[in-house]
This record gives C-alpha cells, sequence and structure tokens, in this order.
C-alpha cells in the first residue's frame, strides 16, 4: 500500500518503522527538515518537506495516488484538516490523531462529518490500559480480545509457585484451570510453548482466560489477587485526567498529586470526588506525608520519563507490593526499563502505533477486515491477533490437529457467536468464528497465513 504519514514526531517515526518493515511504499512530510532527516535516515521511507495541511504540498507528496493518510501531527486541527483535504483531493483513507478532551464526546459526528476512517485518542485509550492493568494488578500487561470476553494477561511466575518446574501438559489437572499458556519467557528467551515445555519461578508468560476466572487461576499459583481500592496519579495531564475520571466512576478512592497550580484548579473543577494535591511527585517528603506506601497503586504519568522511572523505583522500595505503572515516552528507555523493576509500562505511542498498524492490516485483505485486534506483547517480541474466518478460508471445518500450522504459531482461543472455545485438537475453525492467534512471525494479515 502507499501510505503518507504527517508528522514526524515519536508516534510517526514509530509507525515509519513499522509500516515500512511491514513492506509499504511510505511517504512522510512534516515542516521540520530535522525531524524529516532523523526519519528519513534510519528508516526506508520518502520524505516531503512541506505543510500537511497544504492541497500543493499533498498533491506533491503523491496524495492522488495514496491509499492511507495517516495525520499524527502535535495538533488536532492540524490533523483532522490533513484528512479532509487529503479524502476531497486523492479519495485516499485517512486516520486522525485526535487527542484533545474538548473532541471526546463529538469524536463520532467528526468522523462521519470529515470522512475518517479512523480517529485515535491516544491518552483516552492509555487510561483505558492503565484501567485493565489495575483491574489485575499482579499483571504486566492485559490485552483483550473478543469483545471484551477473553484476556491476554502477561504474569510472572512467583518463587514457590505450584507452576515451578511444571510441564505445561500438566497445567490442567494439577491446577484445574481453564488457563492456556500462549508464549513464555525463560532467561530472556521467547517460545511459543507446547505440553513438553517446563515453567520456572521467575519466568514470565502471557495466559488467555476469561476475566471472570483470573482471580481463581493467580490464587491457585501463588498470586494473590487484590482489590484495587485506593490509587495515586501522579502528574495528571490529558491521560490522567483519563484515567481519574473512570476510577471515579467505579468508585476507587483516587489522589492526585500535580505540580501545575493552574491545572489543580481546573482539576479540582473536573473531577470534584478525587482528592488533589499540588506538589512535586518527585518528593520524598511528600509522598511519605501522602502514604504512598499505603497505595493499592501508583500511576507514575509525569511528563518526563526519568522522574516516572525514579518514583517507580522509589515505591519499589518502599513496598512491593504496591502496584506500579510507568509512562515512557522515549524510544532510548523503552528497552532499559524493561530490565527494571518499574511495574507496568505504558507509552502512548506503541498504543497508538498498534491501534493504526491493526487497522492498515486489515484493509490489506480484499475480503475484509480480517485483523479486528492486534497487539504487540512480550517487549513486542511477539504479536497476538484476532484473526476473523471468512467465508473462502480453504480450511474450515478441518480438526486443528490436522492443520499445519508455520513455525512459533499458537490458536490460543475460537470465539463463535459469542462463545469462547478453548481449542483442543478434535476442534474446528468455521466460517463467522474469529481465532486469537500468537506468534513470533511479524506483518501477519490474515487467517490463510498461518496455515502452511
Amino acid at each position: 500500500m502507499k501510505i503518507i504519514i504527517a508528522g514526524c514526531g515519536k508516534v510517526g517515526r514509530s509507525l515509519a518503522v513499522a509500516l515500512a518493515g511491514s513492506g509499504h511504499e511510505v511517504t512522510v512530510i512534516d515542516k521540520d527538515s530535522d525531524a524529516l532527516a532523523s526519519v528519513t535516515n534510519s528508516v526506508d521511507v520518502i520524505g516531503y518537506q512541506g505543510d500537511c495541511t497544504s492541497i500543493k504540498s499533498q498533491i506533491e507528496a503523491g496524495i492522488k495516488k495514496t491509499d492511507l493518510l495517516i495525520a499524527v501531527a502535535n495538533d488536532d486541527e492540524i490533523n483532522m484538516l490533513a484528512c479532509l483535504i487529503a479524502r476531497k483531493t486523492g479519495h485516499a483513507h485517512t486516520i486522525a490523531r485526535i487527542r484533545s478532551p474538548q473532541y471526546t464526546e463529538e469524536i463520532g459526528y467528526l468522523r462521519d462529518e470529515l470522512g475518517l476512517s479512523m480517529a485515535i485518542n491516544p491518552e483516552r485509550v492509555a487510561a483505558a490500559e492503565i484501567i485493565r492493568l489495575i483491574q489485575i494488578p499482579s499483571a504486566l500487561e492485559v490485552d483483550t480480545f473478543a469483545r471484551g470476553k477473553v484476556s491476554l494477561i502477561g504474569i510472572e511466575i512467583p518463587e514457590d509457585s505450584i507452576l515451578d518446574n511444571m510441564k505445561i501438559r500438566d497445567l490442567s489437572h494439577k491446577v484445574k484451570s481453564n488457563a492456556l499458556i500462549c508464549v513464555t519467557e525463560h532467561e530472556k528467551q521467547i517460545e511459543i510453548p507446547n505440553g513438553e515445555t517446563v515453567l520456572h519461578a521467575g519466568d514470565k508468560m502471557s495466559v488467555t482466560l476469561s476475566l471472570a476466572e483470573v482471580s481463581d487461576f493467580l490464587n491457585k499459583i501463588g498470586i494473590k489477587a487484590k482489590k484495587i481500592k485506593n490509587v495515586m496519579i501522579a502528574g495528571c495531564g490529558t491521560t490522567g485526567y483519563y484515567l481519574a475520571q473512570r476510577l471515579v466512576s467505579h468508585r476507587i478512592n483516587v489522589k492526585i498529586i500535580e505540580k501545575d497550580p493552574k491545572r489543580c484548579e481546573e482539576l479540582a473543577d473536573l473531577i470534584p470526588k478525587a482528592m488533589i494535591i499540588c506538589g512535586d511527585a518527585t518528593d520524598k517528603n511528600l509522598l511519605l506525608q501522602e502514604s504512598v506506601d499505603d497505595m493499592d497503586a501508583v500511576c507514575c504519568l509525569m511528563h518526563q520519563d526519568e522522574a516516572n522511572i525514579l518514583l517507580s523505583l522509589f515505591i519499589g522500595m518502599m513496598n512491593s507490593k504496591v502496584k506500579t505503572i510507568t509512562r515512557v515516552h522515549r524510544n532510548s528507555y523503552e528497552d532499559l526499563v524493561t530490565e527494571l523493576p518499574v511495574g507496568s509500562i505504558i507509552s502512548t505511542k506503541s498504543i497508538t502505533t498498534d491501534y493504526i498498524v491493526g487497522y492498515v492490516r486489515s484493509m490489506q485483505n480484499s475480503i475484509g477486515s480480517e485483523v479486528e485486534a492486534l497487539y504487540q506483547i512480550m517487549d513486542n517480541r511477539v504479536e497476538a491477533l484476532e484473526l476473523a474466518v471468512g467465508q473462502d478460508f480453504e480450511y474450515a471445518g478441518v480438526e486443528l490437529k490436522d492443520l499445519k500450522l508455520i513455525d512459533n504459531t499458537l490458536i490460543c482461543c475460537i470465539n463463535r457467536k459469542g462463545e469462547i472455545i478453548r481449542p483442543g485438537g478434535r476442534d474446528t475453525l468455521e466460517v463467522g468464528d474469529s481465532a486469537v492467534v500468537v506468534t513470533t512471525q511479524k506483518g501477519l494479515n490474515s487467517i490463510h497465513e498461518i496455515v502452511r
């Protein structure tokens, strides 16, 4: 596909890497020559210096022959205008990043009126991701499929767990659970496991099961599930605002520490049920005064990555049982922080990229949107996808034991008209199903591609 990305910030760069790596012909537009050069010098894309809201610039960049324009500039209005021009000038599909809370309630109207194929609010999506992590405090990451009926949960096997030195084939007998272990990481080595794979304390793994079964499974493997009642938000920008709103609506006690006095006044009006504290969340005395070690969860959402990381490390030293969520912006820090005890890591850039790449994958299929959901898990080394089974799937009705799947690929569950099936060898994929698949093979677009 021919794709234009308007905006060469962190998200634009991340999209350029992902889409060019998947074989798409990508052009990036930006006014800033330095930002443009930083992308074109490291990624195989075409650079065009210009204004993405200029009809002339879009035409010169090739909009009339472009399949999709993705507008991820820093200004919502610029993104919307760029998409409108692209739609009218080149008849391309369009995706706009729209971040401002003032557009939250109007997003459906704007999407329809501007002819947007997709509109994404990264901060709101990030807040929803944090909510899922807070609901399951012991999880490193939580992704959902089948419209929320299935969860893919990343956890670390604790010491003295029943899972230590257990073969996966013994899981259902010894633990008596419907959980399916989809991915394991032992000594930094990723594996799509089979029944003979041996689990060890300290291993990370991703497990599929229904949300209702999560607490029972965690308790059985030695992770005590705890209900979250008190949450602290350190730094309350747009993501923090959306998060606080959701938490308060769930009757969770919310304490916000925000440095900017004017922002504190705004938050007091916007979220009256939250406790607003004007201060520096990296001030040790303030944290102790506000009993940070008694919180059930602390969300580190300040603008500076360094402050978020240091706060998470400090909380871990104070009380390792406090759930910490750390937001990281900079690419150079993402690999580093995975080695540090900073709890769950949130990146709005990564979330936005995953959503948009998933949509692009669905556009490639001539029979419609086969990629219904897409997540990068295990530090982006594994993809988890929900793929629709269309009428032209030649292996419909064939038992899974007779399917020759591509290497390092596993079907985790099947959604059949709302019924969730934990697949065994005698189960089949049928037209109308959707299948959740995990794989180390990047770039899958269709259910057809998982079979050799």
